[in-house]
């Protein structure tokens, strides 16, 4: 994987946790806690890193699921 220059940071979206929430950081910095997509583009908004489309940003890199995966907790259980 090639490195972003430094003025175009490499932002992950890591992977749900058991209530679906899904860490955002840059680097070793949390930036927060996204519940939807809409909260990832939110996050970086503040962040000042305006992403308008974060589902199909080569800097921001999903784990353990794309943009449309948020699990939630109720997942976990039988019904």
């Amino acid at each position: 994987m090639a490195a972003h220059p430094a003025d175009h940071p490499h932002i992950v979206v890591h992977a749900p946790g058991l209530d679906g929430s899904r860490r955002v950081t840059s680097g070793d910095e949390t930036l927060g806690v996204a519940s939807h997509a809409d909260d990832v583009g939110e996050i970086l908004r503040l962040a000042d890193l305006y992403v308008t489309d974060v589902a199909a940003s080569d800097l921001v890199e999903w784990q353990g699921g794309g943009p449309d995966d948020w699990p939630g907790l109720s997942e976990h259980h039988e019904p």
